[in-house]
């Protein structure tokens, strides 16, 4: 009975130590992301301006509704 208990004993210990591993993985992350904050506006790269879309006709859709 002893064995079983110290097993789970391990098992618990484990969970505790992934558990307490993965917070400080979150904390790191969210230290980085707020560090890091995105590339400044100087830093980006110019657009090529947008050619304008060709209008198409079209025609009304007809409603199944009467008046």
């Amino acid at each position: 009975m002893g064995r079983i208990t110290f097993q789970k004993r391990q098992k618990e210990m484990k969970r505790q130590e992934k558990q307490r591993a993965k917070a400080e993985r979150r904390a790191q992350k969210k230290l980085t992301k707020n560090t890091e904050g995105g590339a400044p506006i100087e830093a980006m790269e110019p657009m090529e301006p947008l050619e304008p879309m060709e209008t198409v006709e079209t025609e009304p859709i007809p409603t199944d509704t009467e008046p």
